[in-house]
């Protein structure tokens, strides 16, 4: 039993903060043996025409927001293509952008899910570069000229924008949370671009080269990451540019980001088996180590693990009788159970509405772990829809 501790501590360990130090390491060893690539700046007069793209689903209530901000883009309005894929909407979303003549606007009755539509969209594209993005998310004004000036390495051939959470002062558990994760993921995420390639990419902001697009499965739930990834098995690195960002508020509570990460588990587990070549370091070297630690190791062992652990050491513990705190047994043991107890108490915080941001990181962090267990279930029962229930927004 104290080697089945000792595995599970390790992989708990690794999965959610050695992974992050190990980065760490190899990539200053990596700076202090190598010299920056330099290359060429695009002219004014060169940048290449670009297509932004975003698929919406019934998203009447913040079209216009959505207009707007890219009209404001930094980027000559002349080499911009704004394509709009609705398929399905049925709240007046298609005959809203059509008030924009800027806006290009394709849309069925019928409502197949995102990568359905992203599918049948790409073929209205007209430009060598085309950045994806949310309806809901407000983009930084320099993210389409960060994007392009980053694909003057011919080496990239998808960037990964950074998604940022609006910070408010009335957030829950949900918000402090989901702020704090995404903080910890931009830093894993622009050590992983910067050691090799990142790894994947989320739908809030990233771009590609047109060229590089394959059609993806229809069912496919976690379509930003397949389609990333894909392209980088095809040799190509994927940026990350922490300086092209998308902004959206976080989850209006817990159970709202619940159901968000219970999805999102199932779809990392459908990504695991549609990119099972990934998982060969003998073929994809660095990229597959980064892809198992960054992301499968999540998705799969890190979350039972993590809750196994606890009862293990609480057998192991009861057994030896060793309860005092000169041993490590009994001392880890006791920081798990308070950790436990902070997670119901922030839990018990949220649900009357009381905020005291420092007891709801435990509750977060154990509440997307069990979301992850969740997610394990609904896969395994085929039970995850291809189309998204959108969570509520703060």
């Amino acid at each position: 039993m104290e080697i089945v501790f000792w595995i599970l501590l390790l992989i708990v360990f690794y999965t959610f903060a050695g992974y992050a130090i190990l980065l760490a390491i190899l990539l200053s060893l990596k700076k202090a043996n190598s010299k920056k690539n330099i290359y060429p700046e695009v002219k004014t007069t060169d940048l290449p025409r670009v297509c932004m793209f975003v698929a919406a689903y019934n998203e009447s209530n913040c079209v216009d927001v959505k207009v707007e901000n890219l009209l404001e883009l930094d980027y000559p309005q002349d080499k911009i293509q704004y394509l709009w894929i609705t398929d399905g909407s049925d709240d007046g979303t298609p005959e809203i952008l059509k008030k924009y003549p800027q806006m290009e606007v394709h849309h069925l009755p019928e409502r197949k899910g995102k990568i359905h539509a992203m599918n049948r969209g790409i073929q209205f594209v007209d430009a060598p570069i085309v950045i994806f993005s949310d309806s809901n998310t407000t983009l930084c004004k320099q993210a389409i000229r960060v994007m392009v000036e980053t694909f003057n390495d011919p080496n990239v051939g998808c960037i990964a924008g950074e998604k940022r959470i609006i910070s408010l002062k009335a957030d829950g558990a949900a918000g402090s949370g989901e702020n704090l994760y995404w903080k910890f993921e931009s830093w894993v995420k622009r050590m992983d671009s910067e050691l090799n390639s990142a790894v994947g990419a989320v739908g809030e902001l990233f771009a590609i080269r047109t060229d590089l697009y394959s059609e993806v499965e229809n069912d496919t739930i976690l379509d930003d990451f397949i389609i990333s990834l894909r392209i980088a098995e095809k040799g190509y690195r994927i940026a990350y540019t922490p300086e092209a960002y998308a902004i959206e508020t976080a989850s209006a509570n817990v159970s709202e980001e619940m159901k968000r990460k219970v999805r999102i588990a199932a779809g990392g587990l459908q990504t695991i088996g549609r990119l099972k070549e990934l998982l060969n370091p003998f073929h994809y070297g660095l990229l597959s180590v980064q892809y198992i630690s960054h992301k499968v190791l999540r998705w799969t062992i890190a979350p039972i693990a993590l809750f196994c652990l606890l009862f293990i050491n609480l057998f192991i513990v009861l057994k030896g009788g060793k309860w005092s705190i000169d041993n490590f047994y009994s001392i880890f043991f006791y920081f798990q159970a308070m950790m436990y107890l902070l997670s119901l108490l922030g839990g018990f915080l949220e649900r009357h509405k009381i905020r005291f941001k420092l007891l709801f990181v435990p509750f977060y962090f154990t509440a997307i772990n069990y979301a992850s267990i969740l997610g394990w279930i609904r896969f395994l029962k085929g039970k995850q829809s291809v189309n998204w229930e959108k969570s509520k927004r703060a």
